[in-house]
């Protein structure tokens, strides 16, 4: 059992540090019940920090090689593509292609 544990004495719950204004209390979650206690006993744990803030790309950056293909929507010459198993493995994979046209942006597949 770790040292410097305090149970209440009222229903035997582990009483747990908590600040009031300046003062340092101990307090059980169970029934509510608080003593004063000297700070200079007690070590607080830290509060949890504050994540750093999640990054938001703004523009739709897509990390694909690209071929000379006709979009069949807007006649653009260029397209993304990529390969995805779709069917069985003992059949060939499905070939897509994604416009490059930032306006378009039409998908379509080739089977091969």
């Amino acid at each position: 059992m770790p040292s410097g544990l305090e149970f209440c004495s009222k229903c035997g719950s582990i009483l747990v540090p908590e600040k009031k204004g300046k003062s340092l209390v101990l307090k059980c979650r169970k029934c509510k019940f608080t003593r004063k206690k000297d700070a200079r006993n007690i070590k607080l744990l830290e509060e949890k920090k504050r994540r750093p803030s999640v990054a938001i790309i703004e523009k739709d950056v897509v990390p694909l090689p690209i071929t000379e293909r006709e979009c069949e929507k807007c006649g653009n010459k260029k397209a993304y593509y990529w390969l995805q198993q779709t069917r069985d493995a003992d059949e060939p994979p499905t070939q897509f292609f994604k416009c490059t046209n930032t306006k378009c942006k039409h998908v379509w597949r080739e089977y091969k």
